[in-house]
């Protein structure tokens, strides 16, 4: 049970802000939010201006799911060192800076494809590979920011992150958009790869953990050293561990449900990309960057789990504007509202879970642990999505919106049952 009377001043709370560690994970939570937008909607706006119809690019969309399978390989980041650059930069930095490379390479191969039915395959694949160095990024830097952290101060650690990354999204949502506006995607695609030299210069001054799992001595089976103890170490030291997966699974499946058939109802509805640039991609941004914080210091003030729940409920209910939207002709102060309630609700509720899923890890395994948690928040929303188009079709964008909002209602059951109940871990 959470004790609020030994929750830390707010003279404590600004330190905690100011702090060397905040500053180094606002930087290189830029470095892991730029690919993201261009493999999602970024990646969805030049879809569509290329002609592609929205079950094709709902289908692609499952590109992103990459980042919800990283688990997979998060043990070999986790276990094994990165020959050659390890000597240099140690096992945390080392693949850091060789994930950072290799997304803003897969990046610039993408720049140079244009997505007609002759090159939508390879195009495909190189969007994949974005996603697929872009997770490995992030399994990197999550286990780096859980390893300079304390339990107590990664809310805070979280928002920073949050922070840089909500920042990174502007530089590929909007900026992006008003370059490919202005200019071509091609252009805005190259210029988004050499901006991830910002990550790799930011991981070299960077110190390295003291605190890092140690490196994989072979012994018996290697199946069980990579996967099975670190699992059964999670599963073992929370009690309540069915309901905090549950909680997990069911906590963003309502607005990641929807999300590749928001730049599709948004062009479709009327507005052009400098619109969408500026409300969404900027506006909308700003809006997340403040629920970010809200969100950092809500988390050390009053709990994770008393805040988790206004989460929930916010997520749900903001999934409901776009069904307004849907319902209603083209209007700008509706499209406002609708981006400044999702952008806010997506900042607050994501800085919460991160701290959450950040303090049920374990450091000596923290690369795997946090990455199957990030899975377990991310693929039913994500498998879902990748229908999106096709429900679209069948049932009209206020039908998709009406059933993403109604997906969302097990998730506030469950939030409640935790703040009723006081289940932290």
């Amino acid at each position: 049970m959470e004790n609020l009377s030994n929750k830390p001043s707010w003279k404590n709370t600004i330190h905690a802000v100011l702090s060397k560690k905040v500053f180094i994970l606002l930087t290189l939570g830029f470095s892991a939010g730029l690919p993201f937008l261009l493999v999602f909607s970024t990646l969805q706006a030049w879809l569509k201006e290329a002609n592609v119809e929205n079950v094709t690019i709902g289908f692609i969309s499952w590109v992103a799911i990459t980042y919800t399978l990283k688990f997979s390989w998060a043990p070999f980041l986790d276990r094994f060192n990165l020959p050659l650059f390890n000597i240099f930069f140690g096992r945390r930095r080392s693949w850091l800076i060789f994930s950072q490379i290799m997304t803003g390479v897969s990046i610039f191969m993408l720049a140079n494809i244009t997505p007609n039915s002759e090159n939508l395959l390879l195009f495909s694949f190189f969007a994949f590979l974005v996603a697929f160095f872009s997770a490995t990024q992030d399994v990197a830097l999550d286990a780096y920011r859980i390893e300079i952290g304390k339990k107590e101060e990664q809310g805070i650690l979280g928002a920073s992150y949050q922070l840089g990354y909500r920042i990174a999204l502007i530089t590929s949502g909007a900026f992006a958009l008003v370059i490919a506006d202005n200019y071509s995607f091609e252009i805005s695609y190259k210029f988004m790869a050499a901006l991830m030299m910002v990550g790799v210069f930011s991981t070299i001054l960077a110190p390295e953990p003291s605190e890092t799992a140690k490196k994989l001595e072979i012994k018996g089976n290697l199946l069980f050293a990579l996967y099975i103890e670190p699992l059964r170490d999670l599963l073992l030291r929370h009690k309540n561990a069915v309901l905090i997966i549950m909680l997990i699974l069911l906590y963003r499946a309502s607005d990641l449900s929807m999300a590749p058939m928001a730049m599709p109802f948004y062009k479709d509805i009327g507005f052009t990309l400098t619109e969408i640039a500026y409300v969404a991609k900027t506006f909308g941004v700003i809006m997340s960057i403040v629920g970010v914080i809200i969100g950092g210091i809500l988390w050390k003030k009053i709990g994770g789990i008393n805040a988790l729940l206004f989460g929930s409920i916010m997520i749900a209910s903001t999934t409901l504007m776009f069904f307004l939207m849907s319902i209603n002709e083209k209007n700008m102060d509706l499209f406002i509202a609708t981006i400044a309630l999702d952008n806010f609700t997506s900042g607050f509720a994501g800085t919460l879970m991160i701290a959450y899923l950040s303090s049920l890890t374990n450091k000596a395994y923290a690369g795997l642990q946090y990455a199957a948690l990030f899975g377990l928040l991310m693929i039913p929303g994500k498998i879902l999505a990748g229908f999106s188009g096709l429900f679209q079709e069948a049932f009209g964008y206020s039908g998709l919106f009406l059933a993403s909002a109604a997906i969302g209602i097990p998730a506030i059951l469950i939030s409640y049952y935790f703040y009723k109940n006081k289940i932290t871990a």
